[in-house]
């Protein structure tokens, strides 16, 4: 009687507080996931009433398509460079507004707002920038490489999806390194500074090492951005000039959607989400045991 009211009560408990979060995911994550990957091997254009199994032919279409491969060429590549200067970048303001000054919490604020505005909006603001503001100041101070809209040129393009998503993510990185920072112990720079070490020795030797978590989560989380990043990548370039700046998410929607191609590219999709999974797990992985050797 005891056992069966014990059961009774965790059942109890279970419905109440993990039922409703548990349904929902197996909703809205679970459900459509195996759906999507069952659509991979029919020819369901996503609005007719009957099917045809095809077995694995949309990802031998999928893998043979020069276009996805330029698209993910193209992705790799901003990834790798987002990646790089948008952590470089929030590591290096982090310093900053934890380095003491008068008013560093207001300035912690400000980098941090740019993580608040969506991303369609974000595209909209910075292509008026781009096509008005910095050609007039290269025109008024003779700047060539600003006198015309880098949104128009193939070669130029990509970079400015780079910077804009560089403002817009490092002040949310930022925050994750302050909190790292934050949570040395003062002690330990303080021992460095009587051993006689300077601040860049105390930054690489004691600050960085304990710093690793806060580098895991935040390349973690920019890995997962880049990969993923569609609105901007829609409103600020649209994919153009040329499809140069046509990022992997947007391909694999304009497969889907645009194109009325839905088998191809929901097998883009979840080519797209193996590659992710994979790169994150290594990433994840390599830096677990730095933590360690830490």
């Amino acid at each position: 009687m005891y056992n069966e009211k014990t059961w009774i009560d965790k059942l109890k408990v279970f419905m109440t507080f993990g039922f409703i979060p548990l349904f929902a995911f197996a909703t809205v994550i679970v459900v459509p996931f195996c759906m999507g990957i069952f659509t991979t091997l029919t020819d369901w254009n996503g609005t007719s009433d009957t099917f045809h199994f095809l077995g694995f032919s949309n990802y031998q279409a999928a893998l043979t398509d020069s276009t996805f491969w330029t698209s993910m060429g193209t992705t790799l590549k901003y990834v790798v460079i987002t990646l790089v200067l948008t952590n470089v970048v929030a590591f290096g303001l982090a310093l900053l507004v934890t380095s003491g000054f008068k008013g560093q919490n207001f300035f912690r604020a400000g980098y941090f707002t740019p993580n608040l505005i969506g991303g369609i909006i974000l595209g909209f603001v910075w292509q008026f920038i781009f096509a008005r503001v910095f050609t007039y100041a290269g025109r008024e101070l003779d700047w060539g490489f600003l006198s015309s809209s880098w949104l128009g040129d193939p070669d130029k393009a990509l970079w400015a999806l780079i910077i804009v998503s560089i403002w817009q993510n490092a002040g949310y990185m930022m925050l994750i390194y302050v909190a790292g920072l934050n949570g040395i112990s003062a002690s330990l720079t303080e021992a460095a500074s009587l051993d006689g070490a300077s601040y860049i020795r105390q930054l690489f030797s004691v600050k960085i090492p304990l710093m690793v978590p806060a580098f895991t989560i935040s390349l973690f989380l920019t890995l997962q951005r880049s990969f993923m990043v569609y609105d901007t990548n829609l409103s600020l370039t649209k994919g153009d000039p040329f499809r140069s700046t046509e990022l992997i998410a947007m391909h694999v929607y304009n497969e889907a959607f645009v194109y009325q191609r839905f088998g191809p590219g929901q097998a883009k999709a979840f080519i797209l989400f193996a590659v992710v999974a994979i790169i994150a797990i290594v990433q994840v992985s390599v830096m677990k045991k730095v933590e360690v050797e830490a």
